[in-house]
Protein backbone atom coordinates (compact mmCIF):
# COMPACT_ATOMS: atom_id res chain seq x y z
CA UNK A 1 0.00 0.00 0.00
CA UNK A 2 1.13 3.44 -0.77
CA UNK A 3 0.11 6.78 0.59
CA UNK A 4 0.41 9.97 -1.81
CA UNK A 5 -0.48 13.63 -0.52
CA UNK A 6 -2.15 15.40 -3.39
CA UNK A 7 -4.30 18.97 -2.93
CA UNK A 8 -3.64 18.56 0.96
CA UNK A 9 -5.43 15.14 1.00
CA UNK A 10 -4.02 12.01 1.27
CA UNK A 11 -4.89 9.24 -1.35
CA UNK A 12 -4.37 5.03 -1.03
CA UNK A 13 -2.62 4.68 -4.45
CA UNK A 14 -1.50 1.12 -5.67
CA UNK A 15 0.71 0.99 -8.68
CA UNK A 16 1.24 -2.36 -10.71
CA UNK A 17 4.33 -2.82 -13.51
CA UNK A 18 4.55 -5.75 -15.84
CA UNK A 19 7.76 -7.99 -15.16
CA UNK A 20 9.58 -6.44 -18.13
CA UNK A 21 8.00 -3.31 -19.12
CA UNK A 22 8.78 -2.15 -22.92
CA UNK A 23 9.51 1.09 -23.73
CA UNK A 24 6.78 3.08 -23.98
CA UNK A 25 4.28 0.71 -22.35
CA UNK A 26 1.26 2.62 -21.56
CA UNK A 27 0.18 3.81 -18.21
CA UNK A 28 -3.49 3.22 -17.81
CA UNK A 29 -5.45 4.63 -14.36
CA UNK A 30 -8.72 3.28 -13.16
CA UNK A 31 -11.15 5.16 -11.52
CA UNK A 32 -14.11 3.70 -9.37
CA UNK A 33 -17.68 4.64 -8.87
CA UNK A 34 -19.10 6.50 -5.83
CA UNK A 35 -19.80 5.42 -1.70
CA UNK A 36 -19.28 1.69 -1.37
CA UNK A 37 -16.47 1.37 -4.20
CA UNK A 38 -12.84 1.52 -4.27
CA UNK A 39 -9.92 0.65 -6.18
CA UNK A 40 -10.56 -3.17 -5.13
CA UNK A 41 -13.21 -3.04 -7.78
CA UNK A 42 -10.27 -2.94 -10.22
CA UNK A 43 -7.16 -4.82 -8.85
CA UNK A 44 -8.03 -8.18 -10.42
CA UNK A 45 -10.80 -8.20 -12.71
CA UNK A 46 -9.10 -5.02 -15.24
CA UNK A 47 -5.88 -4.07 -13.88
CA UNK A 48 -3.82 -7.55 -13.57
CA UNK A 49 -5.07 -8.11 -17.04
CA UNK A 50 -3.94 -4.95 -17.96
CA UNK A 51 -0.60 -5.26 -16.80
CA UNK A 52 -0.13 -8.93 -18.26
CA UNK A 53 -0.66 -7.01 -21.49
CA UNK A 54 1.92 -5.01 -20.82
CA UNK A 55 0.31 -1.69 -19.67
CA UNK A 56 1.64 -0.04 -16.34
CA UNK A 57 -1.39 0.44 -13.65
CA UNK A 58 -1.90 3.18 -11.27
CA UNK A 59 -5.35 2.68 -8.90
CA UNK A 60 -6.17 5.01 -6.25
CA UNK A 61 -9.49 5.27 -3.60
CA UNK A 62 -10.94 8.98 -4.82
CA UNK A 63 -11.23 11.53 -2.28
CA UNK A 64 -13.58 9.72 0.63
CA UNK A 65 -13.29 6.32 -0.07
CA UNK A 66 -11.70 3.40 0.50
CA UNK A 67 -8.38 3.71 2.40
CA UNK A 68 -8.13 7.69 0.97
CA UNK A 69 -8.65 10.52 3.08
CA UNK A 70 -12.40 11.86 3.96
CA UNK A 71 -12.13 15.33 3.69
CA UNK A 72 -15.69 17.37 4.71
CA UNK A 73 -15.52 19.07 0.62
CA UNK A 74 -14.45 18.87 -2.64
CA UNK A 75 -16.38 16.60 -4.39
CA UNK A 76 -17.69 17.12 -7.54
CA UNK A 77 -16.12 15.52 -10.55
CA UNK A 78 -14.07 18.65 -11.06
CA UNK A 79 -12.65 18.62 -7.55
CA UNK A 80 -12.03 15.17 -8.82
CA UNK A 81 -10.07 15.80 -11.95
CA UNK A 82 -7.94 18.52 -10.13
CA UNK A 83 -7.38 15.62 -7.83
CA UNK A 84 -6.30 13.01 -10.48
CA UNK A 85 -3.89 15.88 -12.10
CA UNK A 86 -2.59 16.52 -8.92
CA UNK A 87 -2.12 12.69 -7.99
CA UNK A 88 -0.26 12.06 -11.42
CA UNK A 89 2.57 15.19 -10.65
CA UNK A 90 3.23 13.11 -7.25
CA UNK A 91 3.74 10.54 -8.86
CA UNK A 92 6.00 11.83 -11.47
CA UNK A 93 3.89 10.65 -14.25
CA UNK A 94 4.09 13.35 -17.04
CA UNK A 95 3.14 11.16 -19.95
CA UNK A 96 -0.46 10.66 -21.43
CA UNK A 97 -2.34 8.60 -19.38
CA UNK A 98 -5.04 6.02 -20.99
CA UNK A 99 -8.38 6.25 -18.10
CA UNK A 100 -10.47 3.68 -17.46
CA UNK A 101 -13.98 4.69 -15.61
CA UNK A 102 -16.65 2.78 -14.18
CA UNK A 103 -20.13 4.67 -13.23
CA UNK A 104 -19.39 7.83 -11.93
CA UNK A 105 -15.75 7.24 -12.65
CA UNK A 106 -16.60 7.40 -15.80
CA UNK A 107 -17.55 10.99 -15.91
CA UNK A 108 -14.66 12.06 -13.59
CA UNK A 109 -12.52 10.19 -16.68
CA UNK A 110 -14.48 11.62 -19.49
CA UNK A 111 -14.24 15.55 -18.00
CA UNK A 112 -10.41 15.55 -17.62
CA UNK A 113 -10.27 14.18 -21.30
CA UNK A 114 -12.23 16.91 -22.20
CA UNK A 115 -10.30 19.31 -19.28
CA UNK A 116 -6.71 18.18 -19.58
CA UNK A 117 -6.59 16.98 -23.17
CA UNK A 118 -2.31 16.82 -22.84
CA UNK A 119 -2.72 13.93 -19.96
CA UNK A 120 -5.00 11.58 -21.84
CA UNK A 121 -4.24 9.43 -24.79
CA UNK A 122 -7.08 7.19 -24.65
CA UNK A 123 -10.80 6.56 -22.73
CA UNK A 124 -12.72 3.75 -21.38
CA UNK A 125 -15.90 4.83 -19.88
CA UNK A 126 -17.93 1.82 -18.48
CA UNK A 127 -21.73 2.33 -17.62
CA UNK A 128 -21.72 6.73 -17.31
CA UNK A 129 -23.65 9.02 -18.58
CA UNK A 130 -21.73 11.89 -18.66
CA UNK A 131 -23.86 14.69 -21.03
CA UNK A 132 -27.19 16.23 -21.84
CA UNK A 133 -30.20 16.12 -20.14
CA UNK A 134 -29.88 12.17 -19.50
CA UNK A 135 -26.49 12.50 -17.74
CA UNK A 136 -28.40 15.77 -15.90
CA UNK A 137 -31.57 12.85 -14.65
CA UNK A 138 -28.62 10.71 -13.95
CA UNK A 139 -27.14 12.84 -11.47
CA UNK A 140 -30.60 13.52 -9.51
CA UNK A 141 -31.43 10.13 -9.92
CA UNK A 142 -27.96 8.89 -7.68
CA UNK A 143 -28.40 12.13 -5.11
CA UNK A 144 -31.99 11.48 -4.56
CA UNK A 145 -31.23 7.49 -3.57
CA UNK A 146 -27.97 8.77 -1.91
CA UNK A 147 -30.10 10.96 0.33
CA UNK A 148 -32.54 8.37 0.84
CA UNK A 149 -29.38 6.00 1.97
CA UNK A 150 -27.79 8.34 4.15
CA UNK A 151 -30.64 8.73 6.27
CA UNK A 152 -31.27 5.31 6.85
CA UNK A 153 -27.63 5.29 8.11
CA UNK A 154 -28.23 8.19 10.50
CA UNK A 155 -31.14 7.23 12.04
CA UNK A 156 -32.27 3.39 11.55
CA UNK A 157 -28.08 2.72 11.93
CA UNK A 158 -28.33 -0.09 9.66
CA UNK A 159 -24.54 -0.96 10.26
CA UNK A 160 -25.19 -1.72 13.80
CA UNK A 161 -27.92 -3.90 12.72
CA UNK A 162 -25.40 -5.90 10.49
CA UNK A 163 -22.87 -5.88 13.15
CA UNK A 164 -25.28 -7.41 15.66
CA UNK A 165 -25.76 -10.19 12.55
CA UNK A 166 -22.32 -11.02 13.03
CA UNK A 167 -21.88 -9.14 9.66
CA UNK A 168 -18.46 -7.26 9.91
CA UNK A 169 -17.10 -6.45 6.79
CA UNK A 170 -20.77 -5.28 5.64
CA UNK A 171 -21.37 -3.12 8.75
CA UNK A 172 -17.49 -1.87 7.90
CA UNK A 173 -18.98 -0.84 4.40
CA UNK A 174 -21.93 0.49 6.10
CA UNK A 175 -20.08 2.76 8.39
CA UNK A 176 -17.76 4.17 6.24
CA UNK A 177 -20.95 5.11 3.72
CA UNK A 178 -22.44 6.75 6.69
CA UNK A 179 -19.42 9.21 7.34
CA UNK A 180 -19.30 9.73 3.48
CA UNK A 181 -22.92 11.08 2.99
CA UNK A 182 -23.75 12.23 5.95
CA UNK A 183 -20.31 14.06 7.31
CA UNK A 184 -19.05 15.46 3.80
CA UNK A 185 -20.87 17.57 0.95
CA UNK A 186 -20.77 14.20 -1.27
CA UNK A 187 -24.27 14.45 -2.23
CA UNK A 188 -24.81 18.29 -2.31
CA UNK A 189 -21.77 18.22 -4.76
CA UNK A 190 -23.51 15.19 -7.07
CA UNK A 191 -26.84 17.33 -6.73
CA UNK A 192 -25.29 20.68 -8.11
CA UNK A 193 -23.50 18.70 -10.84
CA UNK A 194 -23.82 20.01 -14.32
CA UNK A 195 -23.28 17.09 -16.80
CA UNK A 196 -21.25 18.15 -20.03
CA UNK A 197 -23.19 19.43 -22.89
CA UNK A 198 -22.99 17.47 -26.42
CA UNK A 199 -21.17 20.11 -27.60
CA UNK A 200 -18.60 19.33 -25.04
CA UNK A 201 -18.83 16.02 -25.65
CA UNK A 202 -18.14 16.49 -29.35
CA UNK A 203 -14.84 18.13 -28.64
CA UNK A 204 -13.63 14.93 -26.91
CA UNK A 205 -10.26 14.42 -29.16
CA UNK A 206 -8.84 11.16 -27.65
CA UNK A 207 -9.78 7.68 -28.75
CA UNK A 208 -12.86 6.76 -26.60
CA UNK A 209 -14.27 3.14 -25.81
CA UNK A 210 -18.10 2.57 -24.48
CA UNK A 211 -18.98 -0.37 -22.66
CA UNK A 212 -22.63 -0.73 -21.40
CA UNK A 213 -24.89 -3.27 -20.78
CA UNK A 214 -27.93 -4.00 -22.98
CA UNK A 215 -30.82 -3.20 -20.40
CA UNK A 216 -28.77 -0.75 -18.54
CA UNK A 217 -31.23 2.26 -17.96
CA UNK A 218 -27.85 4.14 -18.96
CA UNK A 219 -27.92 2.73 -22.93
CA UNK A 220 -28.94 5.97 -23.99
CA UNK A 221 -25.32 7.12 -22.96
CA UNK A 222 -24.09 4.36 -25.49
CA UNK A 223 -25.58 6.37 -28.56
CA UNK A 224 -24.62 9.95 -27.10
CA UNK A 225 -20.74 8.38 -27.21
CA UNK A 226 -21.21 6.71 -30.97
CA UNK A 227 -23.31 9.88 -32.02
CA UNK A 228 -20.98 12.52 -30.94
CA UNK A 229 -17.42 11.76 -30.00
CA UNK A 230 -15.41 11.79 -33.15
CA UNK A 231 -13.36 8.41 -32.27
CA UNK A 232 -15.47 6.19 -30.81
CA UNK A 233 -16.33 2.34 -30.77
CA UNK A 234 -19.19 1.62 -28.21
CA UNK A 235 -19.57 -2.71 -27.15
CA UNK A 236 -22.92 -3.05 -25.74
CA UNK A 237 -22.63 -6.79 -23.30
CA UNK A 238 -26.09 -9.17 -23.79
CA UNK A 239 -28.42 -9.41 -21.05
CA UNK A 240 -26.52 -7.22 -18.58
CA UNK A 241 -27.70 -3.60 -16.97
CA UNK A 242 -25.25 -1.45 -14.53
CA UNK A 243 -23.66 -4.64 -13.37
CA UNK A 244 -21.09 -5.08 -16.43
CA UNK A 245 -17.89 -4.75 -14.49
CA UNK A 246 -19.37 -7.29 -11.88
CA UNK A 247 -21.14 -10.02 -14.28
CA UNK A 248 -18.82 -9.58 -17.40
CA UNK A 249 -15.77 -9.49 -16.25
CA UNK A 250 -14.29 -11.92 -18.33
CA UNK A 251 -15.75 -10.09 -21.58
CA UNK A 252 -15.30 -6.87 -20.20
CA UNK A 253 -11.87 -7.59 -19.71
CA UNK A 254 -11.01 -8.99 -23.02
CA UNK A 255 -12.80 -6.17 -24.99
CA UNK A 256 -10.25 -3.53 -22.59
CA UNK A 257 -6.83 -5.09 -23.39
CA UNK A 258 -7.84 -5.74 -27.02
CA UNK A 259 -8.61 -2.16 -27.68
CA UNK A 260 -4.97 -1.34 -25.18
CA UNK A 261 -3.45 -3.50 -27.72
CA UNK A 262 -4.29 -1.69 -30.88
CA UNK A 263 -3.61 1.55 -29.32
CA UNK A 264 -0.51 3.37 -30.76
CA UNK A 265 2.02 3.37 -28.24
CA UNK A 266 2.26 6.71 -25.92
CA UNK A 267 5.44 8.76 -25.98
Amino acid sequence: MAEVSARGVRFHVQRLHPPAPAAGAPVVVFVHGLVVDNLSSFYYTLAGPAVAAGARAILYDLRGHGMSERPPRGYSTHDAVADLCALLDALGVDEPVYLVGNSYGGVVATRMALTSPERVAGLVVIEAHCAGEGAARWFEDMANTLTVAALGLEYDRVQDLLRALGQRKLARLATHADSLLNETTLINDLAAEQPLTVAELSAVRCPVLGVYGERSELAGAADDLARYVPDCRVEVMPGLAHTVLREATGPLRDVITGWLVVREPVG
